[in-house]
């Protein structure tokens, strides 16, 4: 049985630019912490919750921590899939999971982060409102 803290996967395919690539020949690793981001605000807006609405609650989600693990490089003009979904639910913090690939299938990077969900004001911990989470975990969207 699913786990119903787990919210559905969110799919993004984009190009990797020439611009992204290193001294090495290949993406970077900034750029992949880019994607992750990227991919993490387009899943937020996908459900109804861009910068806007979040302001409106006086909270939002900075991020607390990253952990990626490279797996294969990827080159200019690769089509990149983009998969990212949210874990699960604490107080204040929510941990997302994102998958980098080909779209061949090839692995390129597995990713968690964690989310810290921070008043505006001040930068401090809130408590998560239920309207966030419904959101993320709601399958009918």
């Amino acid at each position: 049985m699913a786990d119903p803290a787990r919210g559905p996967e969110f799919v993004q395919e984009i190009i990797a630019a020439p611009e992204d690539i290193d001294e090495l020949g290949h993406v970077s690793n900034v750029v992949y912490v880019r994607w992750i981001q990227d991919v993490a605000r387009a899943h937020s807006n996908a459900v109804g919750w861009d910068a806007d609405a979040y302001r409106r609650t006086g909270g939002i989600f900075v991020v607390r921590k990253h952990e990626i693990e490279y797996l294969a490089p990827a080159f200019a003009g690769d089509r990149i899939v983009l998969t990212t979904w949210i874990e699960g639910w604490a107080a204040a913090s929510s941990p997302r999971m994102t998958r980098i690939a080909r779209a061949d299938g090839t692995a390129l990077a597995r990713a968690t982060t964690l989310w810290a969900y921070v008043a505006v004001e001040n930068g401090r911990p809130r408590r998560i409102p239920k309207e966030i989470v419904e959101a993320f975990t709601d399958v009918r969207s």
